[in-house]
């Protein structure tokens, strides 16, 4: 957990806020690792909410009697209620404090969990999912933050690192974990699987880092603007391939949205939508660069499923034997990544990342009829490997380059732009099933090498702007 020597506390480099507050350079040991801890729970049980309630679409449909076109609605009311809180929590954050969000988020999480296992109808259901939308969104908006000023900066590549292969990780075990509760129980069980780990995270809390409040008045404005633009963009996204007239009205009225947002934003100091640290060449490179890369990953994780049984008739267990690969790339390539971000220059990185992916990716489209596993797995490794060797050093040079003041925003930011990125990512595949008929699969991996390819022009660019990098 980026241990240090019992006497770190004792050296840790100071570093000042605007107004001359102090701010020690990472926690002592041994309070770093009860903030790690929080932080880590806290990821596991946001993982498995998200890749659990995917799993058991089919039945909560059958149980609650509900067509499956709606019983969408119990991932989208989630996922459009965390994409559209996260900016405003994070700066919500910044004022009331690290440790409050986050308690008072896991308790909003915990309590409509058992909201959500009690349902018994559809519309308690995706109250239900959004109230655990916002207590996700809570603890999401942190973990940012939360590692920035966790970690010293010396260490930090290495915290980027283990959150890195948690995510790997947790990301194979969820469906796997949701399937087995289903079999062995009903699909209730999957929100109530979280609240013994939600509840261990408590004993965690009070150890969460101490930043600096901001004062002066918040910009509830902003919020309900942010909230608009997010939501109703992704929302817009989604509808693609269902109605493309209610999707570009959505599209429009969240353009107009944001150009309002961004002219009330452009001039404060620390606005709600971070366009203050967007102005830094660096941060804004990464997180143009991670919104292509988690675009183009769960583009490929949604449309691969597809592809593997169409062009190769596999089992269900081949399937997770082959994204199983890529998550063991991803997780295996967390740790040396995390070694060369500090040598080397993030935009090589992240490029060689890029191609890494885009090779496996394309590697798996040109696998012959028939090829199976001694094709497939290595294909879907490397891709692995591209997606876990651009994570750390981006994540690197996202967050290093943002002041520890600035914490809660460099950790709401980092998370819309993961989230919206998903979003968009699943989204295009969906436009790329409804047009591509026959070779919908085919298209949906296309989309993800696309975005790949984005990402990897990001990075060329990145390293040939002559603006200095002070990440590295």
């Amino acid at each position: 957990m980026g241990g240090a020597s019992g006497g770190a506390g004792l050296t840790e480099q100071k570093r000042n806020t605007e107004d001359g507050t102090a701010i020690a350079d990472g926690l002592p040991v041994p309070r770093r690792y009860w903030s790690v801890a929080a932080m880590m729970l806290g990821i596991t049980i946001t993982v498995f909410d998200s890749s659990m309630s995917n799993v058991a679409l089919p039945a909560i449909s059958a149980s609650l009697g509900i067509p499956a076109s709606q019983s969408v609605w119990v991932v989208l009311a989630y996922s459009l209620t965390v994409v559209g809180t996260l900016l405003p929590l994070s700066a919500l954050a910044e004022r009331v404090g690290f440790r409050r969000v986050y308690g008072v988020g896991l308790a909003i999480f915990l309590l409509c969990s058992v909201s959500a296992a009690l349902s018994t109808s559809m519309l308690q259901l995706v109250l239900s999912r959004v109230g655990q939308g916002l207590g996700s969104s809570m603890l999401m908006c942190l973990f940012g933050g939360i590692l920035r000023t966790t970690y010293p900066l010396s260490k930090l590549s290495a915290g980027i690192s283990l959150n890195a292969f948690l995510v790997g990780v947790t990301a194979v075990i969820g469906p796997t974990l949701g399937a087995l509760l289903l079999q062995w129980f009903s699909w209730p069980s999957i929100f109530l699987v979280n609240i013994p780990l939600g509840l261990l995270t408590y004993l965690c809390i009070p150890h969460l880092p101490d930043v600096p409040r901001r004062s002066g008045p918040f910009d509830w404005v902003a919020c309900g603007l942010s909230a608009i633009v997010f939501a109703l963009a992704l929302y817009g996204f989604e509808t693609l391939g269902r109605d493309a007239v209610e999707a570009a009205l959505c599209l429009l009225v969240a353009a107009l949205t944001a150009w309002a947002l961004l002219r009330r934003s452009w001039g404060q100091p620390a606005p709600v939508v971070p366009v203050d640290l967007l102005r830094t060449p660096t941060i804004g490179y990464a997180v143009a660069a991670s919104a292509f890369f988690f675009a183009a990953q769960m583009a490929a994780f949604v449309s691969l499923p597809f592809y593997f049984k169409a062009a190769h008739a596999a089992s269900y267990a081949q399937v997770g034997l082959y994204l199983g690969a890529w998550a063991i790339g991803a997780a295996v390539m967390a740790p040396v990544s995390a070694y060369m971000s500090a040598r080397y220059p993030v935009a090589i990185l992240c490029a060689m990342g890029a191609v890494s992916m885009i090779s496996g990716l394309a590697s798996v489209l040109l696998a012959p009829a028939g090829s199976g596993a001694q094709w497939l797995v290595p294909s879907m490794f490397a891709a692995g490997v591209g997606f876990g060797f651009f994570q750390t050093p981006n994540n690197r040079a996202m967050l290093g380059g943002i002041p520890r003041h600035r914490s809660g925003a460099a950790g709401g930011m980092q998370a819309t732009t993961r989230v919206f990125g998903q979003g968009v990512g699943t989204a295009f595949v969906g436009v790329a099933f409804q047009l591509g008929s026959n070779h919908g699969p085919m298209a949906g991996v296309m989309v993800s090498i696309t975005f790949a390819s984005l990402a990897l022009a990001v990075n060329l660019k990145r390293h040939f702007d002559p603006w200095p990098d002070p990440s590295l």
